[in-house]
């Protein structure tokens, strides 16, 4: 009766079906929903355990069975509420990471090519591609800013990609802030990257291997952008180099 305004408020046709269905079954085993839904069998504890992330069903345990109820309606209202707030992170992130994006399309242009990576698994990928087709004679770069509010999670994050790093054999070379001297991520480092520090800032958490630039963005969920441009990237070996001069 009501599922059209549901999914407008958010649920699939789905969610909506096994939210009604509940509401005037009351508490429930999953089969007579099945069948008061509409649902395909194989779908319904997707659905439900969708539900249960939403606040909108729960459920109690019954001789090792369980019986679902959908919670009163005005929870709804608390799903939309957390809706809004995540648009507004959403929005908030996209507004922090703006100005790098349109710096990245002022240099990237229509023929050049960039990709996006969300998370650390998508940061590692992200490094994966940086390698490719990479040399052992190459030379990798970076800049690396320290930021303790994001340093365990990016701490976590180097350590595991210097097993790709190892896997082609390149060597690198690092300039950081010198916040980052005092931390076990410099004291680790391996042999395989030389690493000097700067006590003015640097630009950003910039890694230049051959034509390609991966710009990493430390939020909450951490985003990549990988570039394709050997302009770019002789740019900023050009300034790396001017800063490593003066680095200590």
């Amino acid at each position: 009766m009501y599922e059209k305004q549901l999914q407008r408020v958010g649920l699939t046709e789905g969610e909506s079906k096994v939210y009604e269905a509940l509401l005037t079954l009351g508490s429930s085993t999953v089969g007579p929903v099945v069948k008061r839904a509409g649902v395909a069998y194989s779908n319904i504890y997707e659905i439900l355990n969708r539900l249960l992330e939403k606040g909108l069903v729960s459920f109690i345990v019954k001789e090792k069975t369980r019986y679902y109820q959908a919670e009163e309606p005005n929870r709804i209202r608390d799903y939309i509420q957390k809706q809004e707030e995540h648009l507004k992170e959403s929005r908030q992130t996209f507004e922090n990471i703006l100005p790098e994006l349109e710096s990245v399309r002022s240099f990237v242009g229509n023929k050049e090519e960039a990709e996006i990576f969300v998370g650390q698994k998508g940061l590692l990928s992200s490094f994966e591609k940086l390698l490719k087709n990479s040399r052992k004679r190459d030379v990798g770069f970076f800049f690396y800013v320290h930021d303790p509010k994001y340093y365990e999670q990016a701490e976590k994050f180097y350590i595991k990609s210097w097993d790709i790093l190892k896997k082609y054999g390149n060597r690198w070379k690092g300039i950081s802030n010198e916040r980052l001297k005092e931390t076990k991520l410099a004291a680790s480092y391996p042999k395989f990257i030389e690493q000097k520090y700067v006590s003015f800032p640097v630009p950003g958490n910039i890694d230049i291997m051959n034509d390609k630039v991966l710009i990493t963005v430390w939020r909450d969920k951490p985003i990549g952008i990988l570039i394709h441009s050997q302009e770019m990237a002789e740019s900023f070996k050009q300034y790396f180099d001017s800063v490593w001069k003066q680095a200590q």
